[in-house]
C-alpha cells in the first residue's frame, strides 16, 4: 500500500507545470510579442509607402500620355490647360479622340491614398509653384499625397 502512495504521489508531482513555470513561459511570449510588435508596424509603414509610390506613379504616368497625345494633337486642346488634363477625373472618364468617336480612358480609377485612407489627391497646375499646396484649377500637372506624416527615410509623403 507505502507503494502505491508513492507512486500515486510521483505521479501527481510530475503532471503539468507548476505556478512558477507558467508564469515564466507568459513572461517569455509576452517579451516575444513586444520585441516583434515594433517590427510588424514597420512593415505596414513600409507597404503603404510601397503602395503610394506605386499610385503617384500610375497616376503621373497617366498625366504624362494625355500630354503626349495632346502634343500629337489626338486631344482637342483647351484654352491654359498646356495640354495637361483639367481633373483627376478626367483620366478616368476619357476623353473623346480627335475625329474620331472612340473614348480613350487614361486610369481606372482614381487610386486610394494609403496614407490618408481618402481618394482626395493634392493636385498642382503648371501656372502653380513646384513646392504649392493649393490648386489653382487650370489643370493637373502634378499629383502628391495630402498626408504630413513622415516616411521611414525621414521625408514628408507630400514631397514624393
Amino acid at each position: 500500500m507505502n507503494r502505491v502512495l508513492r507512486r500515486v504521489s510521483k505521479q501527481r508531482n510530475s503532471a503539468g507545470f507548476t505556478f512558477v513555470e507558467l508564469i515564466t513561459a507568459v513572461a517569455i511570449i509576452l517579451l516575444l510579442t513586444t520585441m516583434a510588435l515594433p517590427v510588424a508596424e514597420t512593415e505596414v509603414k513600409e507597404q503603404k509607402e510601397v503602395e503610394l509610390r506605386r499610385d503617384l506613379r500610375e497616376m503621373r504616368n497617366a498625366i504624362d500620355r494625355y500630354k503626349d497625345f495632346s502634343d500629337e494633337g489626338l486631344i482637342p486642346p483647351t484654352l491654359d490647360g498646356f495640354g495637361y488634363p483639367p481633373s483627376l477625373q478626367a483620366l478616368v472618364n476619357g476623353v473623346k479622340l480627335k475625329g474620331t468617336d472612340v473614348r480613350y480612358k487614361f486610369l481606372r480609377r482614381i487610386p486610394r491614398d494609403p496614407m490618408t485612407g481618402h481618394r482626395d489627391w493634392g493636385l498642382r497646375s503648371m501656372q502653380d509653384s513646384p513646392d504649392s499646396q493649393s490648386w489653382g484649377g487650370q489643370n493637373v500637372f502634378d499629383v502628391y499625397s495630402k498626408s504630413q506624416g513622415v516616411a521611414l527615410n525621414g521625408t514628408h509623403y507630400d514631397t514624393w
